[in-house]
């Protein structure tokens, strides 16, 4: 007689709770410094060019994204490390740190050259970077094993 096994994907033991909460608070603070940037731009482009006048708010600008980039780093590093039977959530932050790098290098772009005309690629990769920066906590959270 031969018995069937079933196979899943699940790991022999389980993770921990607060493998997830950890991430989830790392994307989650990082989708907060994300939320304040579009606050913070909205400040300096009411200025309407003038970009001496809103110098202060373009530096905070950029340090917000250089905070983000960090947060996205440190959880696409937990994922990996926590969570590594999660793929879709150490892939997912992975592409929101990519994303990251990605519109820091545009936003440079637009304040050190002028090339303003690419804030129309930096403005709505923006908020795709703001709703992988949402999906990802929910995601861990609805997919937890």
């Amino acid at each position: 007689m031969t018995s069937s096994t079933s196979t899943t994907d699940r790991p022999a033991t389980s993770t921990p709770t607060s493998a997830y909460a950890v991430f989830s608070s790392l994307v989650g603070l990082a989708a907060l410094v994300v939320l304040a940037q579009g606050l913070w731009a909205g400040i300096f482009l009411e200025h309407d060019g003038e970009r001496d006048a809103a110098s202060g708010w373009i530096d905070l600008h950029a340090r917000g994204a250089d905070l983000a980039i960090l947060l996205a780093v440190v959880a696409t590093v937990w994922a990996v490390w926590k969570l590594r039977s999660r793929k879709d959530l150490w892939v997912g932050s992975l592409v929101l740190a990519v994303l990251l790098v990605l519109e820091s290098y545009l936003g440079g772009a637009i304040r050190d050259a002028g090339k303003d005309t690419l804030t129309a690629v930096h403005v709505p990769l923006a908020m795709l970077v703001m709703g992988l920066a949402v999906w990802l906590p929910v995601r861990a959270r609805s997919g937890r094993r």
